[in-house]
């Protein structure tokens, strides 16, 4: 006979709750930081099943005292660091001009990249010309770092005469093919499987370039994600696939969408996939990862599955009220620190950098950003000046216009 309560205990759904709301004092407790360099470095080769343990730790370089420490360091060289914090510096910048030019009504919407920059600006230094970016909307540091110019990305924000995308996207919805960077889209989790298919082209094709795929931490419980996952496991896809846990989905709190798992990255194990969480603020342990992750799928040695352990300092974009969600000073008390100022440091520690050059190099590069605003605007802002030609909106879209939309455009004279 199968047993049976004569008093059952009623079910309880379980809700996951932040470790603290707005008024209270920022609790970090949760986030395990592992010693600088004390991650082993496997071999690029190595059997997923080997190396579960690193979807569990944080690969971390640089130290506490500015240093770059363990297996993961000697990457870069001083002044490659020094290029990479001015392509953070500029990010910044860029963020602080968008989002002032927002308030001031010259766009409808704009979102920062406050304590994100490390991720995408080190993750551009180790792709090769050719690879893709499935990105979100908060990777702009891949174009910023590749060469894109600043005034076509304010132009696009701008969505004036000179917007490369015609106003046809939301501002900040960039695409460039020629620099490697897909066009984003506002169905969070839809880049996830489209960067995966494209790497399962280019191998279908015999070629020699990779796809690297981005999503939110909120993002991952679409079945976008999953459905990634599982392609890129079956057809060993030369792929990166990228999480970038920055600890909030809008107003959601990451553990919502991580359930319970312990990490995002350890989801990767359940598909077979090599999965490393990594200091996201820590510029050269990104740039060592990814360098790792992509030589893996050069070598037609499959997907990795990485998580950027980082911290989301500003609003969720220009329609958030983060204050309404969680402390005010959580962001201060964020143990990984700051990554601009973390490569200043360890620059200044290597003698290639100075608290002066430092004033020096943020006055030429808010220089070099007013300009490139001043170029845009001159083709128009959201309320002044240019704007894309109604004809445009019939372009581009068939390779030859069907005779309904022809008739429309000569019906609306353009």
């Amino acid at each position: 006979m199968t047993p049976q309560a004569d008093n059952p205990a009623p079910l309880r759904l379980h809700v996951p709750e932040p470790e603290v709301r707005p008024g209270g004092t920022p609790d970090f407790s949760s986030v395990k930081i592992a010693p600088a360099g004390s991650v082993r470095r496997p071999e690029v080769d190595a059997n997923p099943e080997d190396i579960r343990d690193l979807a569990y730790s944080i690969i971390r370089v640089l130290n506490r005292e500015g240093e770059a420490v363990g297996p993961w360091a000697g990457l870069l060289s001083d002044d490659d660091l020094a290029e990479g914090l001015k392509h953070m510096m500029t990010l910044r910048a860029f963020d602080a001009r968008m989002l002032m030019a927002q308030r001031q009504g010259k766009t409808s919407f704009y979102m920062q990249h406050m304590g994100e920059e490390a991720v995408s600006c080190a993750f551009r230094r180790a792709l090769l010309p050719g690879d893709m970016n499935f990105p979100t909307y908060r990777q702009a540091g891949l174009l910023i770092a590749g060469g894109y110019p600043m005034v076509d990305m304010m132009n696009q924000i701008f969505s004036n005469e000179s917007d490369p995308l015609k106003g046809r996207q939301l501002p900040i919805m960039y695409s460039s093919k020629e620099h490697g960077f897909f066009s984003i889209s506002g169905n969070l989790g839809t880049q996830f499987v489209q960067a995966v298919g494209w790497a399962m082209a280019s191998a279908i094709k015999n070629d020699t370039r990779i796809a690297a795929g981005w999503i939110g931490d909120g993002s991952t419980a679409e079945s976008d994600f999953h459905a990634a996952l599982a392609f890129a496991s079956t057809y060993r896809a030369p792929v990166v696939l990228n999480i970038v846990n920055n600890q909030w989905a809008i107003s959601t709190f990451q553990g919502i969408a991580r359930g319970g798992s312990g990490t995002f990255a350890a989801r990767g194990l359940g598909f077979g996939l090599p999965s490393l969480r990594v200091d996201g603020n820590d510029y050269l342990a990104v740039h060592a990862v990814a360098s790792w992750a992509l030589e893996r799928a050069r070598r037609n040695l499959g997907p990795t599955l990485i998580e950027y352990v980082t911290y989301r300092v500003g609003a969720h974009s220009t329609s958030d009220d983060p204050s309404a969600y969680r402390p005010k000073t959580e962001s201060d008390a964020w143990p990984l620190g700051d990554p601009v100022i973390r490569l200043k440091n360890h620059l200044i520690l290597r003698g290639r950098w100075s608290e002066e050059r430092h004033k020096q190099a943020e006055a030429e590069i808010l220089d070099t950003v007013i300009s490139a605003q001043k170029e845009a605007e001159r083709h128009g802002t959201l309320h002044a000046g240019g704007k894309p030609s109604v004809r445009d909106m019939f372009e581009g879209v068939y390779a030859e216009m069907p005779p309904h939309l022809r008739r429309q455009r000569q019906q609306a004279g353009v």
